[in-house]
């Protein structure tokens, strides 16, 4: 579901198509719910080597995010520190990746490209950035560390599936339309890159 609490627009987990329709590049939105970090050899696993998800994150989000764990007593783990890892290196495996997992919320650092469009068109899903250098105001947004899987990749790749509250600000970047909030800030930054170089260099032609 989705709702306006507090001035903030709130992602609640399960998430269907219908609730991301309405939803732009450039959007504000929070998470509720069911997020599982989930980079790279899990992708790699999952579309090279046919291997199921031992997570269900159907209509829930995945984290681009190699986090920093305290392990407790009687197999209970606190998130010390998640920030996000690049979204780019996931960009190859994405498409099938959404496919056959049907996530909803895929959250990382940096844009993604037309793998990732398609696959946030076809199967209704966005991609959202949340800002870097937060780490441990992301650790204080976990709830709770649901469970831990895949545990044989060692901490940064391990499945860590989680409970969040307000978890963000996540900024849209591939709205369910596949419009790209990176690829169309590219297009207007050239447009206008060649007149402000040339502007620049009226001010700074005694370097050399």
């Amino acid at each position: 579901m989705v709702e306006v609490k507090n001035g903030k627009k709130i992602l609640t987990t399960p998430i269907s198509a219908e609730d991301l329709k309405d939803i732009k590049i450039g959007d504000i939105v929070y998470l509720n719910g069911s997020m599982t970090t989930c980079r790279d050899v899990a992708h790699r696993r999952l579309v090279e080597e046919g291997r199921e998800l031992p997570v269900d994150v159907r209509n829930n989000a995945i984290f681009h995010a190699g986090p920093i764990i305290r392990p407790l007593e009687n197999d209970k783990f606190e998130m010390v520190s998640v920030g996000p890892t690049t979204s780019m290196r996931m960009e190859k495996f994405e498409y099938e990746f959404v496919k056959e997992t049907g996530v909803r919320v895929i959250i990382g650092k940096g844009g993604m490209k037309e793998n990732t469009e398609r696959a946030c068109k076809e199967f209704g899903a966005i991609h959202c950035v949340f800002p870097a250098g937060n780490a441990v105001v992301a650790a204080t947004e976990v709830e709770e560390i649901v469970r831990a899987e895949w545990r044989d990749l060692g901490m940064p790749e391990t499945l860590w599936n989680c409970r969040v509250k307000e978890f963000g600000p996540l900024i849209v970047s591939i709205d369910a339309n596949g419009d790209n909030l990176f690829e169309e800030r590219k297009v207007e930054y050239n447009k206008k890159k060649d007149a402000a170089t040339e502007e620049i260099c009226k001010h700074v032609s005694f370097i050399k």
